[in-house]
Order: structure tokens, then C-alpha cells, then sequence
């Protein structure tokens, strides 16, 4: 991975174009806006584990755009079509390695290599595989910002009317899912920069989200830069806030949504469902359909990371000097899994999925209109 230049490139985490791919290195916000060369897929694979891109959506595209630079460049290529498809195929599995959570990857991966798989039956040369296989990481980087501007639109509606149309509301949210976390707009951010376009937000409240500090450092430098009224808080201030009347929904990100709608997201998550629910506040997951894995039943099967020990030893989320103990051990789960029970409703680009009368959702049926629909348009 190249060392990077500083450049004026706002809030866009991935600076795309032909044959050229720079993530905005999120590790030195948000006092350094610095943007490193990812030259092929190991790049990629090295920036997705050390968190200079981050976000579930933001790693899917970066990843499948890595791989289109390093395709762009193998004009001596000397295989067959089916040689092209088997060296896509094993180069996506491999970038699906550096996030096992993050169920978007996967998602990515599998529609990439069923693109080239189909390709590689019609035609007969390498090069043609891997301009297919560009095409479509491209379009998936256009349909992200699409997708999350009709989550920002539909969260904000359901709150809007959930507070019977006030002028006043206050969203509390959960580490950084904004364009920092996307292609742009971003999922749960989304939905309070909507609140915000729509007049009716009188303030974003973002947790510092230990132990890596992805609200303090990034959320809230997002929430300056886009003059939304926001307030950082502890992690640990959540439930206090809530008791004291100043929160009137709760806004959150996922990195996987089992069939059931338990989900997976940054840990301290599950810990903001349960105060909601004592207090009465609703709680919203906002997240892709490509966030939605129907293969697990439940929150019990997903993988959840752990990170290293030096995010909680070290300040500046394990940058900075040593501020713990030496010999201490430690337990830094990078996700916990919030039970489809304490969630209200689950955000999507294509509306929004409410419980079945149980404490459950029927994802699956949802997901089965929305093809049919589609399938119906076209």
C-alpha cells in the first residue's frame, strides 16, 4: 500500500475512477485527511483489517473496486476466459477473508462471481471477463449512494410520524454510518442528515463508541462538517440521556441482520437497544437489503470479531501511548448482536420492515416482495 497524499477531497471515503482507486485513511480523522494508493486487492485486504476503511457497505465497494484496478493493469494476462473467472473468483474469496462480519462483503463477492461466472460461459477471451467484472464493481459504487439516500428518506418518514409530525426531534446514534461508512450519505446517519434536510431535527447525539472511537473521531467530525447540531456523549452517558427526556429515537448501522432481524453491529450496540426499551424510546436498525442474511436464523450463528487488546490498552484507540495497565488482560469483541425483540423496525432502501405481530420479523417475505416487485417493473 502506497504511503498516501494529502488531498481536498471532503467527506468522499472512496476516490474513485478508471483504473485508480484511494481510501481516505479513517485511522488519522479528524485532524488528517489523508488518502492512500490501493493498488490491487492485497492493498485492500491490508486496509479493510487495519480499519482505514470501515463501515460494512464502504468495505463491500472498496473491496470489489480494488480488484477492478488490479484487473485494469493485467493486460499480459495470458489465460482463458474461465482461467479470468477463476483468478476473480479466489482473488473475491480472499477480500471476504479480511471481514468475516460484515455480510455486504460476502454479498458483494458471490453477485461478482456468479457476474463472471455467466460471462466466462459466452465469452472467450480474459480481457472481456475482466471488463465485465469492472462494469459491475462500478455499478455497484453508483447504486450504494442511491440506496443509502432512500434509507436516509424512509427513517426519516417513520420517525417523523412516530413523533406525530414534530418539529423537535432528537436521534441518538452508534458509531459511524455516514459517508465516512459508504460510498456516500450513508444507513443510520442517513436518516438523521433526512430528518435534517426536512427542518425537523433539533439534534444528532453520537457516542464516542469505544474502543476504537469511530463516533468521536468520525461521526461527530461529520455531523461539524455538515452544520447538523450534534452533541458527543460516553458511551456510558446513553441511558442517563434517554431518562432525561432528550432522545426520541434511536438510530443505528448493522454489519449483519440474521433472518430473524437479530443483528450485528458495533459492540455497545445491544447496550443502547436494552435502555431504549426500559425507556420507551424506539430503536431503528438502518441498513442495506445486502446487510440481510437469510441464511442465518438467528443473531446465535454470526461470527462476531475480536480486535486486538491494544484499542482498549492504548489511547487513541490503540495509537496512542499506553494507558492501561501492563499484564492486564483483555476482551475487546468488535460487535454485539441485539436481539430482534428490543428493535422496532429494521430500515431498508426498499421501506421499512416492521414485526409480524411476534417479536420477530418475517425478513424473509419482505424480501421475497421486493424481488417480485422488481422482477414486476422490469
Amino acid at each position: 500500500m502506497a504511503n498516501g497524499v494529502e488531498q481536498d477531497k471532503a467527506l468522499q471515503s472512496i476516490f474513485y475512477k478508471h483504473g485508480s482507486l484511494q481510501l481516505l485513511d479513517q485511522r488519522k480523522l479528524p485532524f488528517e485527511t489523508l488518502y492512500l494508493d490501493i493498488k490491487d486487492s492485497q492493498d485492500a485486504w491490508v486496509a479493510i483489517q487495519d480499519m482505514v476503511v470501515r463501515g460494512a457497505p464502504a468495505i463491500a465497494i472498496a473491496a470489489a473496486l480494488s480488484l477492478s484496478v488490479e484487473v485494469s493493469k493485467l493486460g499480459d494476462f495470458s489465460g482463458t476466459a474461465s482461467d479470468a473467472a477463476y483468478f476473480l473468483s479466489d482473488k473475491l474469496d480472499y477480500l471476504v477473508s479480511s471481514r468475516p462480519t460484515a455480510v455486504n462483503l460476502h454479498d458483494a463477492a458471490t453477485k461478482l462471481k456468479e457476474v463472471v461466472r455467466k460471462a466466462a460461459a459466452t465469452v472467450s477471451d480474459a480481457q472481456t471477463i475482466f471488463q465485465i467484472y469492472i462494469e459491475a464493481a462500478e455499478i455497484m459504487l453508483e447504486e450504494d449512494v442511491a440506496s443509502n439516500k432512500a434509507i436516509g428518506s424512509y427513517g426519516a418518514n417513520i420517525i417523523q410520524q412516530q413523533q406525530k409530525d414534530s418539529k423537535n426531534v432528537s436521534v441518538l446514534t452508534h458509531c459511524n454510518t455516514g459517508s465516512l461508512a459508504t460510498a456516500g450519505y450513508g444507513t443510520a446517519l442517513g436518516v438523521i442528515r433526512a430528518l435534517h434536510e426536512k427542518g425537523i431535527l433539533e439534534r444528532a447525539y453520537c457516542t464516542e463508541t469505544r474502543p476504537f472511537n469511530q463516533g468521536s473521531r468520525l461521526t461527530a467530525f461529520e455531523l461539524v462538517h455538515d452544520k447538523i447540531p450534534g452533541t458527543l456523549i460516553a458511551d456510558s452517558a446513553a441511558a442517563a440521556l434517554m431518562k432525561a427526556g432528550r432522545v426520541n429515537a434511536v438510530t443505528v448501522g448493522a454489519d449483519r441482520v440474521a433472518a430473524n432481524g437479530d443483528t450485528a453491529n458495533k459492540i455497545g450496540t445491544y447496550s443502547l437497544a436494552l435502555s431504549a426499551k426500559h425507556h420507551g424510546i424506539p430503536f431503528y436498525v438502518a441498513a442495506p437489503l445486502t446487510s440481510i442474511d437469510l441464511s442465518l436464523p438467528s443473531g446465535d450463528k454470526i461470527v462476531i470479531e475480536e480486535r486486538s487488546p491494544k484499542e482498549l490498552l492504548n489511547a487513541r484507540g490503540g495509537l496512542g501511548e499506553q494507558v492501561a495497565a501492563s499484564g492486564i488482560s483483555v476482551w475487546n469483541p468488535a460487535f454485539d448482536v441485539t436481539p430482534a425483540s428490543l428493535i422496532s423496525g429494521i430500515i431498508t432502501e426498499k421501506g421499512v420492515i416492521t414485526k409480524d405481530g411476534t417479536d420477530c420479523f418475517d425478513i424473509k417475505s419482505f424480501a421475497e416482495g421486493v424481488s417480485t416487485s422488481t422482477m414486476n417493473k422490469a
